[in-house]
């Protein structure tokens, strides 16, 4: 199979490709993953495949069944997600996919059903998807995207092939932002990267929304108050963090920035792209310290994932850094 704007997670690739061309796909495929990771793409890209008319590797992006597809009008592939505010998977979409499903398809050997975030299906919605997974017809394919296919029934999960998604390898990810934005360098693309572990959408999102800035901010200031011994400047630091999430990607920004401080400033390679605080920490810290504070990022993550208290974290954070210093 040839995928054209999924990255990464190479062993998937193989996985799905071998089921495609040895005709063994399931009737449904699950695919998990974190927000960002590349689901609804993979997804549609699978979706062409099916549809493609093409005698050699599909999906090939040149027949009409593939150009439908890829501009999203293709009449056998159909694209649910959640609505309204509380994004409710509601059952009457499920019923109305299955009123649909019995219909033969128009153009295509199969007839797609894409149903993404499908973690929001309560379990009405999921019985009654079941029904149809139980005896489905030659034709139709189900793929769900879901964040954690622990939302899943176990029923649903026993009738599908679950495919988990991992982020991809930094440069590469850099590479495709910056190559499909041209206002985006290829340094600052590659720090979102790294500062979301390899997940594009999150780094791209990051970097057009102004985030990435706001978090390269935070690093900067955090750095600069642990260098300067200041520990008002520390608490003013943390204080103004907000949200799990923006916690843990701070952190983690700063677990690479110490880690550059102990090797990087040694062997020249800066994974963080942040060199000028690197340097001074380096200058200032001993590595005891900086071996300290690296560590100490890693307990501060893992409460960080337990505890939806913001204030009582970023507390925390301080004195933990303070600490990690100190002794």
């Amino acid at each position: 199979m040839k995928f054209k704007n999924f990255l990464g997670n190479q062993k998937v690739k193989e996985q799905i490709s071998f089921l495609l061309e040895s005709k063994r796909l399931p009737h449904a495929i699950i695919l998990e993953g974190e927000s960002g990771l590349g689901k609804a793409s993979l997804a549609r890209e699978i979706a062409a495949a099916l549809v493609c008319r093409a005698s050699g590797e599909r999906p090939c992006y040149s027949c009409p069944q593939c150009s439908k597809a890829e501009k999203g009008y293709h009449p056998d592939i159909f694209e649910y997600k959640p609505s309204g505010g509380a994004k409710s998977f509601h059952v009457d979409v499920v019923r109305n996919v299955i009123n649909d499903i019995y219909l033969s398809p128009n153009e295509a050997e199969h007839k797609v059903y894409i149903l993404r975030n499908a973690h929001f299906m309560n379990e009405s919605a999921q019985n009654a998807l079941l029904k149809v997974l139980e005896e489905p017809p030659e034709y139709a394919v189900f793929i769900l995207t879901v964040e954690n296919r622990s939302a899943m029934l176990e029923t649903v999960l026993s009738r599908a092939v679950v495919l988990s998604l991992n982020g991809v390898d930094v440069h590469a990810g850099a590479e495709y932002i910056s190559n499909h934005d041209e206002n985006i360098e290829f340094n600052d693309a590659l720090e979102a990267m790294i500062a979301f572990k390899g997940n594009i959408g999150k780094a791209y999102e990051s970097i057009a929304g102004g985030e990435m800035q706001k978090l390269t901010g935070f690093v900067n200031d955090i750095c600069s108050a642990l260098t300067a011994d200041n520990e008002y400047e520390l608490i003013k630091c943390t204080g103004r963090l907000s949200g799990r999430q923006e916690i843990c990607t701070v952190i983690g920004m700063l677990k690479t920035v110490f880690r550059d401080a102990v090797i990087g400033s040694k062997t020249g390679e800066f994974l963080s792209g942040r060199e000028s605080a690197v340097k001074k920490l380096s200058r200032t810290l001993t590595d005891g310290k900086l071996i300290r504070l690296y560590n100490m990022a890693d307990e501060l993550i893992a409460m960080a994932n337990k505890n939806a208290n913001s204030a009582l974290l970023a507390a925390k954070i301080c004195y933990s850094l303070r600490s990690a210093i100190d002794l």
